[in-house]
């Protein structure tokens, strides 16, 4: 078997990080879905790309394309500084209008169109891996299970229970979990071999790198969209290739809790976008950030710790069952079950509850807000009340979901 690094030098990256997320609007009108923040510091492509790096594959392309610029930033600022001789983590976008819905028209097309950093590449094995869900991973373990299966493609796949099967594509497979079947959302989904459960794709794959350049060189002579899912995958089963499944479950990183095995989140909605964050300041989270055999890498920048100011009876600074981030000043208010990204500041008599701050949100004096999600560098005025009355949220221009959580975006410039 190899050992770790042999794969990670055998192994390039594709990260596919162009998504518009359109569900998780208006926290995305402004930047691509991975680059939305997560549990306060984090970008969601910290995930992907810290489960690459730990993995020790280091030669990484992220592909991007919706409102890139910030994303881009990101990983020049962070990741590109990380990498030593013949590494990298570098973003590539098409020259291409921001706007544009038509550049990728399908995931194996964003592959194809920069199929030559593959064709140069010395590289035995691909991963491709998608940029914006939650979750920790040993890359290598899929790795070899690809290699022990001489496989052609590896796919990731998630135990669901059967009767939530049907909201995903399921493969069906033998007993040594090759693929025999793949069908999207179906109405009577089948079972793994022995068990209630069944496999649902997860988008995530391993090629080789011959059958990679093959397979997409001949399905975009059919397809002008082409897609892993709706044509690639079909079109390798029907051509007798070695498809087979790879249960994340089986995947353990170091220091990973039983709880944690099997965590994975697509935080595609608001609502489980928030419930997400919100988990991480449980007592005992489902995710643990604090394992640090298993580190989420971002950027950290120069910040000062966070504190906490004032301690007169009706002027005291205090965080409570909440999670802060460096550079945040709490004077003279309480923050209860809350996030607060970096360089936030709440000011006196304020109350903070259930709710999300992005980074460099101001939080003016005699000021209520509860279950709210309030966007990066806003300003909140002196005496307002969010997440109180759907009325007055709903006039004040805030977005309130069906469940009562309050986004408040960005004003336009």
């Amino acid at each position: 078997m190899y050992s770790m690094d042999n794969v990670g030098r055998n192994t390039i990256a594709m990260v596919l990080a162009g998504g518009k997320g359109e569900r998780l609007s208006p926290l995305t009108l402004r930047r691509a879905k991975p680059s939305v923040a997560f549990g306060g510091k984090y970008k969601i492509i910290d995930f992907v790309l810290s489960n690459l790096f730990n993995s020790g594959i280091k030669k990484v392309y992220i592909l991007t394309q919706y409102r890139a610029y910030s994303l881009n930033k990101h990983i020049r600022e962070s990741w590109g500084k990380w990498t030593g001789l013949g590494e990298f983590y570098v973003a590539i976008s098409p020259e291409t209008s921001s706007e544009s819905e038509e550049w990728f028209k399908g995931t194996a097309d964003a592959i194809l169109q920069y199929l030559r950093f593959v064709e140069s590449s010395d590289a035995d094995y691909v991963a491709i891996f998608g940029g914006d869900h939650i979750y920790k991973m040993d890359i290598t373990q899929m790795i070899n299970a690809h290699r022990m299966n001489r496989a052609d493609i590896t796919i990731a796949a998630l135990e669901v229970p059967a009767e939530e099967a049907c909201r995903f594509g399921v493969f069906s497979v033998d007993d040594d979990a090759r693929v025999i079947a793949f069908t999207e959302k179906p109405d009577e989904p089948e079972p793994i071999p022995g068990r209630k459960t069944c496999l649902a794709s997860m988008g995530n794959y391993i090629f080789s790198t011959k059958k990679l350049i093959d397979v997409l060189l001949e399905g975009k002579k059919h397809h002008e969209d082409l897609d892993f899912g709706k044509h690639v995958i079909p079109m390798m089963l029907e051509n007798s290739d070695r498809v087979f499944a790879y249960n994340f479950n089986d995947n353990q990183v170091p220091g990973m809790r039983a709880e944690e095995r099997g965590y994975w989140k697509d935080v595609g909605t608001i609502e489980s976008y928030y419930e997400a964050n919100m988990d991480l300041i449980n007592v005992s989270p489902q995710l643990n950030l604090y394992n640090y055999k298993w580190p989420i890498l971002t950027n950290q920048g120069n910040l000062p710790p966070a504190k906490t100011v004032f301690d007169d009876d009706d002027r005291r600074g205090a965080n409570i069952d909440s999670y802060v981030c460096a550079g945040c000043i709490t004077s003279g208010s309480t923050v209860r079950r809350s996030i607060l990204g970096p360089l936030c500041k709440v000011n006196s008599y304020s109350l903070v509850e259930d709710s999300i701050l992005f980074e460099n949100v101001n939080v003016g004096r005699n000021v209520k807000i509860k279950r709210a999600i309030i966007d990066k560098g806003v300003v909140i005025t002196d005496g307002s009340t969010i997440g109180y009355d759907t009325e007055s949220d709903l006039r004040n221009g805030y977005t309130v979901t069906e469940s009562g959580i309050v986004i408040v975006p960005r004003k336009d410039k």
